[in-house]
């Protein structure tokens, strides 16, 4: 016989912890067998709605039934408990004790128990031969029972319980006796406690699961119908409650693809009975045994689901094993289908610790060119485990490529059956967008109409007929007071107010004039203007503005709108007099390297070609707070509320799209590696999955690094920065207290950093005023114009932490200007001021007494007249091959410049990156990234001037300095003609001023560096002589 108890609630549990609350969970016993709830956090009436089914042997035995509190350190508390003989149950009308609250006594273990009031559980307990169902309710139990989630965790026997059962006949990894009342085995319990008492596995980001309460048992409430009768079911499921097409999986999307079908016909292709697709796909992959159910509709429509079962081929590691994967249908009406699918592999190695999830979901897709439909197939997945392992890692890593591996055969048996839809084939909604947009047209005449018929311009014209009239009738009158020939004064004070009023007169016509013919020249010249570059395109659609604010007393305004996204601007055309004007224009920005943060709008009334322009209204728009299905069609409020609750806004469409793909990240990473110095490797897609959902940021976002740090406030928190492309946030959690906080590059105003006084340096950011208030609480201070300071210190890895936050910011926040500000140009701002001696004598450092900080001191470490003309002497910085053999010879491996770009005025730069072996820079093997800037030298002489700055790494004390490098190139005219010079300097930057051994390395540096210079002076000597190499 079974028994089954069903666990629903709890009331009145006493709370244990600190703040008020309880982490409640229940665990059964029947001789042997256990069973263990899930935990319900923060609660003192928990909810649970499982069931639970016992193997009844000995009708002597009692059912019992404990409430304890989770703890996250020590020893559970008991809450309390009670027991239910099985005779009880047995003998009962129908076998069954119905559904009825129980109250909890103290467990009584020698000891006065704290809490004598335990509160109450409500159980239902029967035997399997009646029914769950039809089991007597007692007192307000029926609206109890439809307050459950419809999400049940059964038996072992069930797929989805995260409830675990205790084997007798395993060995638990606690003490294997009985645990005795001594003083020795309390503390073993503190330390190694049994898989009774461990924590259950849950699920993170959990799907809905359509599940009834009884479904796993009662064969008679299920019903197999034909596959269009499961799908009318279903929509008349959907018609009645809706629902949203679920997110794909954390774990990441394994197929995305366009075919040229209706959704339901594909739908209908891969999940019916009739369908062929399973077979082909499990020959394809090697698997046997495949057996498909029937789709069965449980508890009235409640969830409809099958079972595949099917062997995998066995690999080179693994044999066979069998694989049951449990089908259910989230969604479906008629257009868009979610199914989820949950493979169980007990069979394979540490198969019972987790389930493999895959999220089927059709949506439909564009239209096609030709006017077919179209549906977009996305298969995404995730690990669920049901208990905690240490393979986690690996378990992951192998579903990720089984999975990649099956679903190429997968992505290659429907393209065989079905036309795959290239993106080209399609119109997306952009272009559907900016196709429909007719930009309102006006004729000039009916312009000037519009706008200078009014009574100003009506009573100028009429007094300037009535002058002209009366200049031809009347006659010339004779001088007279201080008048002279060509010189008319009014002779009376009404002659003085009536030139007055024609003055005035004159003046506002002439300005309206002025404004329209200006303001028809400002036709917004950005419209249609088409992107170019690959990366992240912005597209804005301007379509209307709404009850916007009248710029000048006569009510009107002459609109014009300025879009701004990264220092770049786009401007609309001008309305003339309009408070509702219709704009239909659109602008698109050329490709940027990372998603952009913020779109600034503002909407100016144009007042003429001299004033300036009033603003009537602006607003922001934060790409990480929209989803693109908000962009793609949103009003915006412009800040402003006038009379009668009207609020002027603007109607826009925005599409941002990534042309790039996945190149996008690698691009972006190659790009910092060259800033920072030091190989970054891309975060996987759990990881960003894991950080986007921490921050809640949008799918495009990604992790570049994070570091352990403190939080400097009042209290120092523990606790990691995380560095992306567009924000840095903070979280940490330290006892269940919880800072999670994040703001935007584009709000940094300042970074300063503490030199290390220990072993870590301290970095400040600053916000600029007003910014970021949304992170507030994790500032350090707020100073009177409201900057926000935030304050980290503690870093474990603090050289790398800086590079990497000053690199972020210094390409995402700054200027063209102060991006041109590097380490390179800081360390010879002091030596440019001395002209032409810079290059001539060794650096000094200032006096003790000057205020600022010492320069560089950087000694000739090299100088030699070589017989070569300065322009083949200049070929080892140009970039071709006669640079790469030369440093090759000179030890320099696998060197790889990029080419020369300006950077400002005459100067150009470059980077350049390049391993060097054991016998140059250091005893160790190890890389070098250095930027280069060359520019002429200064004053009428003949030669150039390199300056270097090297960023060594992937050897030890790599991160304790920089190498700065100074060459000077100048021919040499008092020699024969044919010879140059070339003098190079060498200065050490100490990152770590704390760093131990500084001489020795500074010698040890200046002795290699020279000996690269020699082999490098005596290659080119020989590649000039041997002619290898053309010189022009």
């Amino acid at each position: 016989m079974k028994l089954l108890v069903r666990l629903i609630e709890a009331r009145n549990i006493p709370a244990t912890g600190p703040n008020g609350y309880g982490d409640p969970y229940v665990k059964l016993k029947l001789g042997k067998q256990k069973f263990r709830s899930t935990v319900v956090k923060k609660r003192t009436d928990p909810t649970w709605c499982e069931e639970f089914t016992f193997k009844v042997e000995d009708l002597k035995e009692e059912l019992i039934v404990s409430v304890l509190d989770e703890d996250k350190y020590f020893n559970h508390d008991h809450v309390g408990q009670i027991k239910v003989p099985i005779i009880n149950v047995f003998e009962a009308k129908d076998q069954s004790l119905g559904t009825s609250w129980y109250k909890l006594h103290p467990i009584n273990n020698g000891k006065k128990a704290r809490n004598t009031e335990c509160g109450e559980v409500l159980l239902t307990i029967c035997f399997a031969q009646s029914s769950p169902a039809d089991a007597p309710l007692v007192g307000d139990s029926e609206a109890l029972l439809r307050k459950c989630p419809s999400t049940l965790h059964t038996s072992p026997s069930g797929t989805f319980s995260p409830a675990r059962l205790e084997d007798p006949g395993a060995t638990p990894p606690g003490p294997s006796k009985e645990d005795k009342s001594t003083f020795a085995n309390r503390i073993a319990n503190m330390f190694n406690k049994n898989v009774d008492s461990s924590p259950v596995g849950e699920r993170d980001d959990p799907l809905p699961e359509h599940k009834s309460i009884f479904s796993a048992y009662s064969e008679e409430q299920s019903t197999s119908l034909s596959f269009e009768e499961v799908m009318r079911i279903l929509e008349a499921k959907e018609q009645q409650q809706g629902g949203e097409i679920p997110d794909p999986l954390p774990g990441g999307v394994v197929l995305d693809q366009l075919y040229s079908l209706a959704p339901h016909e594909l739908n209908s292709m891969i999940f019916s009975l009739d369908s062929s697709f399973w077979k082909s796909t499990a020959d394809a992959v090697g698997s046997t045994d495949l057996q498909i159910g029937q789709w069965r509709v449980e508890s009235s429509g409640a969830s409809i689901k099958r079972v595949v079962s099917y062997t995998r081929a066995p690999t080179r590691i693994i044999k066979g094993v069998k694989g049951i994967e449990e089908q259910t249908y989230l969604k479906g009406d008629g257009k868009s289908f979610a199914v989820l699918a949950s493979v169980d592999t007990p069979d394979a190695p540490y198969g019972k610790t987790f389930k493999a999830e895959v999220l089927y979901c059709i949506t439909p897709g564009p239209m096609q060119l030709s006017g077919q439909p179209s549906a977009r197939l996305v298969v995404s997945w995730r690990i669920n485990f049901l208990q905690s392992t240490m393979m986690k890692g690996m378990i992951e890593s192998g579903a990720k490529q089984g999975l990649k591996d099956n679903f190429e055969q997968y992505e290659k048996i429907l393209s065989q059956v079905l036309k795959p839809v290239v993106v080209h084939d399609v119109a997306s909604e952009k272009d559907k967008v900016l196709a429909s947009l007719h930009a309102e047209h006006q004729s000039d005449w009916k312009l000037v109409v519009q706008y200078l018929m009014n009574l100003t311009v009506i009573s100028a014209v009429a007094l300037g007929f009535f002058i002209a009239a009366h200049i031809w009738l009347a006659m010339p009158g004779k001088t007279q007071g201080l008048e002279f020939v060509s010189l008319d004064l009014p002779d009376s004070v009404s002659e003085v107010m009536v030139s007055g009023v024609l003055v005035l007169i004159g003046k506002q016509t002439l300005e309206l004039f002025s404004r329209f013919m200006h303001a028809r020249m400002l036709k917004g010249s950005d419209h249609g203007i088409k992107a170019r570059g690959d990366g992240w395109l912005l597209t804005v659609a301007l379509i209307e503005g709404r009850s916007l604010i009248a710029a000048y007393s006569a009510g009107f305004s002459d609109p014009y709108v300025v879009f701004t996204c990264n220092g770049r601007k786009r401007m609309s055309s001008t309305k003339f007099q309009r408070l509702d004007p219709l704009w239909n224009e659109f602008f698109e920005y050329d490709a940027m390297d990372e998603p952009p943060s913020l779109l600034e709008v503002e909407v100016f009334g144009f007042s003429g070609p001299f004033a300036e322009a009033k603003s009537i209204g602006r607003a922001e728009i934060n790409f990480l707070n929209s989803n693109f299905s908000e962009l793609s069609d949103m009003w915006i409020p412009l800040g402003r509320e006038m009379e009668f609750g009207c609020e002027p806004k603007l109607h826009v469409r925005i599409f941002l799209e990534n042309t790039k793909g996945d190149d996008a990240v690698k691009d972006y990473t190659t790009k910092m590696e060259k800033m920072v110095g030091k190989k970054m490797k891309p975060r996987s897609t759990q990881t960003n999955a894991a950080f986007q959902k921490l921050f809640g940021l949008p799918p495009e976002e990604f992790l570049i690094n994070d570091f352990n740090c403190n939080l400097k406030r009042k209290m120092p928190h523990q606790g990691r920065v995380f560095v992306s492309p567009r924000t840095v946030g903070f979280h940490s959690d330290i006892f269940g207290h919880k800072i999670k906080f994040f703001f935007l590059w584009e709000d940094v105003e300042d970074i300063q950093v503490i030199p290390p006084r220990l072993a870590s340096m301290d970095i400040i950011i600053i916000l600029k005023p007003r910014r970021g208030y949304d992170a507030r609480h994790g500032a350090r201070s707020q100073d009177a114009q409201g900057r926000l300071r935030f304050h980290f210190q503690s870093f474990v890895s603090s050289n790398l932490a800086h590079r990497t936050i000053m690199a972020v910011w210094r390409a995402r926040a700054l200027s063209p200007e102060q991006k041109a500000r590097i380490a390179a140009e800081e360390s010879a701002a002091n030596d440019a001021q001395n002209g032409d001696e810079m290059v001539v004598e060794s650096p000094r450092s200032q006096s003790a007494g000057d205020d600022e900080e010492p320069a560089l001191d950087m000694p000739v470490v090299y100088s030699s007249v070589v017989s070569i003309p300065m322009g083949f002497l200049m070929e080892v910085f140009n970039g071709g091959g006669t640079e790469k053999s030369v440093m090759e010879r000179a030890g320099c491996l696998d060197y790889f410049p990029e080419p020369w770009v300006p950077d400002k005025g005459e100067v150009w730069q470059r980077q350049v990156r390049y391993r060097f072996d054991d016998n140059l820079v250091s005893h160790y093997r190890g890389e070098v990234a250095s930027s280069q800037k060359r520019c002429l030298l200064p004053g009428r002489r003949n030669g150039w001037l390199i300056e270097e700055v090297a960023a060594p790494h992937a050897f030890t004390l790599a991160d304790c300095f920089t190498i700065h490098l100074k060459y000077v190139v100048e021919s040499v005219a008092s020699k024969s003609e044919g010879c140059s010079s070339i003098q190079v300097y060498v200065g050490i930057s100490w990152v770590k001023p704390s760093c131990k051994h500084k001489k020795k390395i500074a010698k040890n540096i200046a002795a290699n560096l020279q000996k690269r210079f020699r082999i490098i002076s005596s290659a080119l000597e020989k590649e000039y002589i041997s002619g290898t190499t053309s010189y022009r």
